[in-house]
């Protein structure tokens, strides 16, 4: 069985003053009008995974208004191993806190416990906006892979502000810089190799795929730095430039990632809007694929307002491929009239406004 969101508790997250909500494996159908508190109940699922989650949001912004106490959710992962109850917090003014069983624990830890992806309206314009979305989407599908990417990462973005401090200051002293750019070569050259190899994994799981969903061929685009002395070398030679511009102008933070839509052998960002989600979609589901098949295990899938933009055959078809991956997958929209097509293969959610405080509900019977 792959691990699951059995229970979700949220203390005043967002729009959400009080949550208790059971969860049996299934997908979760959640529906509501626009502002009603959908996207806060899967961003709190989100944020069982490494980072800011998918709003991208600090401590603060996820406090409820106007009480400003606090913010608490509480969930108990069960299946393909023993269950783990994870807390994730914070006060005002704080940072949020991770605990795993009871334990204080590193938000790097929540990568081994839980494979989450997502997709959420935000991401349409994807290949039409800056190169940072593009890694940002193609990190987390790194960390899906390898849950250390997360470390990796976080080693190298260190690495990286503490040598363009010294370079924003005019410090010359190399020795200095040889320690941060040995560490920026080091964590650099692990967190490429994982995203080479995700982009290969998601090439690998749309080849044969039986999918209504278009495929992409993909590529990481990037200075050519072999190893982690040749970026090691090349950031030493590029300190008087960096100098003058106040940052490090080489190395993966500056990677990008191109698709082409294969059956046109067009540009994602020149494919009409329609095609480009459908893109997105199919990368997902390549990527759910693709960890099915080297764990055993499927992850969780988030996806965000998805069925509105989609006709009914594709929706179908959506539908379809998350239920025979046997994941657990959150997906919101405005009526329940774009859930049909799940009928009782899902569990039916309704949340409702209800005096300034977003409350959540199970419905009794599959909408018709």
């Amino acid at each position: 069985m792959s691990p699951f969101v059995a229970r979700l508790a949220l203390s005043h997250f967002r729009s959400h003053r009080r949550a208790n909500l059971a969860f049996d494996g299934r997908p979760v159908a959640i529906f509501g009008r626009n502002g009603a508190g959908k996207t806060n109940l899967i961003e709190a699922v989100s944020l069982l995974s490494p980072g800011r989650g998918l709003r991208r949001a600090g401590a603060d912004e996820i406090i409820r208004r106007p009480e400003a106490i606090g913010w608490k959710v509480t969930a108990q992962i069960t299946g393909g191993g023993p269950d783990h109850e994870v807390v994730l917090s914070a006060e005002p003014n704080h940072p949020r806190l991770t605990q795993i069983d009871g334990k204080t624990a590193a938000q790097t830890a929540l990568a081994r416990l839980l494979r989450i992806i997502w997709l959420v309206p935000a991401q349409d314009r994807l290949w039409i906006e800056g190169a940072d979305g593009r890694r940002r989407f193609l990190d987390r599908i790194a960390l899906s892979f390898f849950p250390e990417h997360a470390e990796a990462v976080l080693s190298y973005e260190k690495a990286m502000r503490e040598r363009n401090r010294l370079l924003k200051d005019g410090v010359q002293d190399a020795r200095w810089y040889g320690a941060l750019e040995g560490q920026m070569a080091d964590a650099g050259a692990r967190l490429t190799a994982h995203r080479r190899d995700a982009i290969a994994r998601i090439i690998a799981a749309q080849e044969g795929a039986v999918t209504a969903f278009p495929t992409a061929a993909l590529a990481l685009e990037m200075d050519d730095l072999a190893t982690p002395a040749d970026f090691a070398a090349a950031l030493s030679e590029s300190r008087s430039r960096d100098m003058a511009a106040g940052r490090s102008l080489i190395g993966p933070h500056r990677a990008d990632l191109s698709a082409i839509y294969s059956e046109k052998a067009m540009p994602a960002a020149q494919c009409s809007t329609g095609e480009q989600k459908a893109l997105l979609i199919s990368l997902v589901l390549a990527n759910a694929r693709a960890l099915k098949a080297e764990t055993g295990s499927a992850p969780l899938v988030l996806l965000d307002e998805v069925a509105a933009h989609l006709d009914s055959g594709r929706r179908a078809a959506l539908f379809d491929e998350i239920c025979q991956l046997d994941a657990q997958a959150f997906m919101t929209g405005t009526g329940p009239e774009l859930f049909t097509e799940l009928g009782a293969r899902a569990q039916h959610l309704s949340v409702t406004d209800q005096g300034g405080a977003s409350e959540a509900r199970f419905c009794d019977e599959a909408p018709s």
